[in-house]
């Protein structure tokens, strides 16, 4: 699936499912909420935290996913053209990091 038709297949599901997309606002806040759940997955698998019960069972992919789809959904709503964007992003990061990283003593140990 394309970002393109990712965007589209938000679109539908919202439309028929969801009944509207929540304000901007409710969404970044949506957002906020679900980096916090693949940062507690992260952090409990590999990093120095220890598993609390509730926390078993939780799928890094699907954590992922829900951070996407409200990526999907701000974008959609606020108009903005992720494949486009994307490539431009990438042009910019190209253009100053082309070799930022590849001199970068820490990276090239």
């Amino acid at each position: 699936m394309t970002i393109e038709e990712a965007q589209k297949k938000v679109d539908e599901w919202i439309r028929t499912y969801g009944v509207r997309y929540f304000s901007p606002l409710t969404n970044m806040a949506q957002l906020t909420e679900e980096v916090g759940e693949v940062a507690r997955i992260i952090s409990r698998t590999y990093g120095d935290q220890s598993f609390k019960e509730s926390d078993r069972g939780k799928d890094l992919g699907d954590e992922l996913a829900d951070v996407l789809w409200v990526v999907l959904c701000l974008a959609n709503q606020t108009g903005v053209d992720l494949t486009a964007s994307l490539e431009r992003n990438f042009e910019k990061k190209t253009k100053r990091d082309s070799e930022r990283h590849l001199n970068n003593e820490k990276l090239t140990k």
